[in-house]
């Protein structure tokens, strides 16, 4: 294995460790002190239908990340082939 690929494996599982020793306890905490119920009771309340400017800003910021990943891709693959 090369020594950036043995790095990139050890950033992953570090990165990943981190998130889990926050999401996990963050989530029982939530779980334990009824923001459950806060937040199925927001959900609910919520306005229904139309197509408002939150989800056209959300669709932009969508659209922005993937293709952002799709120019990290591109340009990934084509150093590789230089």
């Amino acid at each position: 294995m090369s020594a950036p690929l043995k790095w990139w494996s050890r950033a992953v599982a570090a990165v990943t460790g981190m998130v889990f020793a926050v999401v996990v306890p963050v989530h029982a905490w939530a779980a334990s002190n009824g923001v459950t119920d806060v937040a199925v009771e927001a959900a609910r309340s919520r306005r229904r239908g139309g197509f408002g400017f939150g989800s056209i800003l959300g669709l932009v910021c969508c659209l922005v990340v993937v293709g952002g990943i799709v120019l990290a891709v591109v340009l990934i693959s084509r150093r590789r082939k230089r």
